[in-house]
């Protein structure tokens, strides 16, 4: 999601960039190149892929220790939000699963296709304010948009402009579908000479729209060491020995790209249910677990928010979560701390409401997000009141900088979502959407026409 500019109304410059970033313009401007020829030499790359044939005049650029800064608070997000079931609620994932606000029918099939431990595949969805990345949500499951960005990093360091640049300043990537498929080989295999047969398996309703996709993911993931094939979940087969297979390829490997919030299709208990009993026997893996979405939750966040819980983490641990976490909280009746004070929540809702957004806990790609500085006072009283005891979080609005951008006609200014990866490597990429700061869209997304790009950062 992306918040304008424009609809932020605030009085200070938005726009910000580091010194590397200004280097690059600098660079750009002096060099006689037009955007629109760089543009259209990488663009056609992105037709397929997740980008959906667009793409941003330039990549992302991060100095040395805002990567190295970025990459200690994901795992120290990690490990506290995938603690959460332990420090809160004594190891019982259902607990913890509706705490978050997963709807009842869901529980059972995330406690059976739990894994051994939680997966490292996230993506951190941020924002740059005046005190460095904030993060808005946190994407933990396989079915992560952008992991296709190396083949636009690629493309960009073809052109000759941009491989000099990197060069005199020792820019390097890190390629998120490497680490993907690493992840997936450490978390699936006993073995890491393995080479396992992979359904890369999405939900029988999206998959012929996806479907061209998500066979090049499938093929980029065969030249890292598996057998990778695309296929949705109708067209597995579970015999009577609970061995899994597709066609005549019995199936290691689970890549799930369905959700949880599949299972609430009519059809999902039948689907998913055979699935469930193979993985159970260790028959086959699912990556990632049924469990992963939970940890990814606005739930999950309004619990690591939540100052009554402060008491479970380390001060080093809330160092981090102060400083990367907006306010959030399930929106229910009844008393919520902000800043060290009580307050009913149903009054501060309304009394802020130009400075809250309203999310559904589990839903994903801006679905039901209502965004208080967009809405009307007696139309956000109305929706808070309908969300009272609902799966609904609020959550502190961040005032986003913007970052420019070359065109040719000058410098244009955008809002940025930078999509940070981890997996069991560590830091596993960057990949960035956005749109014009003039925007008016509260949320935007690849789905609905955001723009995107690749990242790289100084290495050392």
């Amino acid at each position: 999601m992306i918040e304008s500019a424009q609809a932020a109304g605030s009085a200070r410059s938005q726009v910000h960039h580091n010194e590397l970033t200004e280097k690059y313009l600098a660079a750009f401007q002096a060099s006689g190149l037009k955007a629109s020829e760089f543009h259209a030499a990488v663009q056609p790359v992105t037709v397929g892929t997740h980008f959906d044939g667009r793409c941003l005049t330039r990549p992302g650029l991060l100095e040395r220790e805002q990567v190295r800064r970025l990459e200690a608070d994901l795992e120290t997000l990690f490990r506290c939000v995938t603690g959460l079931p332990d420090r809160l609620f004594g190891g019982d994932l259902g607990a913890f699963a509706l705490a978050t606000g997963v709807p009842q029918q869901q529980v059972d099939a995330i406690v059976r296709g739990r894994g051994n431990a939680p997966s490292r595949l996230s993506r951190a969805d941020l924002y740059v304010d005046d005190t460095g990345f904030k993060v808005l949500e946190l994407n933990m499951s396989a079915a992560l948009g952008g992991i296709d960005s190396g083949g636009l990093i690629r493309a960009m360091l073809a052109q000759p402009f941009l491989a000099e640049f990197a060069a005199e300043h020792n820019l390097g990537y890190v390629d998120t579908m490497v680490e993907v498929g690493q992840t997936l080989l450490a978390e699936c295999c006993a073995s890491p000479d393995a080479r396992p047969t992979v359904a890369f398996c999405d939900w029988p309703a999206s998959y012929p729209e996806l479907e061209s996709q998500l066979h090049k993911n499938a093929a980029a993931l065969t030249k890292l060491g598996m057998d990778a094939f695309a296929c949705h979940l109708g067209q597995l087969r579970v015999d009577e020995q609970f061995d899994v297979w597709l066609g005549e390829r019995k199936v290691d490997v689970i890549y799930r790209l369905f959700l949880i919030e599949d299972l609430l299709d009519p059809t999902g208990p039948a689907l998913i249910e055979p699935v469930l009993r193979a993985a159970e026997r260790d028959k086959v893996k699912i990556f990632s677990p049924m469990d992963a979405e939970l940890y990814g939750s606005k739930g999950a966040l309004a619990l690591l928010s939540d100052e009554a819980n402060r008491g479970v983490f380390s001060d080093e641990e809330l160092d981090c979560l102060d400083r990367i976490l907006p306010w959030t909280r399930t929106v229910r009746h009844g008393p919520v701390t902000v800043a060290g004070r009580t307050v009913l929540l149903e009054e501060y809702a309304i009394a802020e409401r130009e400075e809250l957004i309203l999310k559904p806990v589990m839903l994903h790609g801006g679905a039901g997000v209502t965004p208080g500085w967009q809405t009307e006072p007696e139309k956000w009283a109305r929706l808070l009141e309908e969300s009272m005891n609902e799966q609904f979080v609020l959550q502190r609005r961040i005032h986003p900088h913007t970052e420019l951008f070359p065109s040719d006609d000058g410098l244009t200014e955008w809002l940025l979502v930078w999509g940070a990866f981890l997996g069991a490597r560590g830091y596993s990429g960057m990949y960035l959407r956005g749109g014009p700061a003039e925007s008016q869209n509260a949320v935007l997304n690849m789905v609905s026409g955001a723009t995107g790009s690749c990242c790289f950062h100084e290495l050392g």
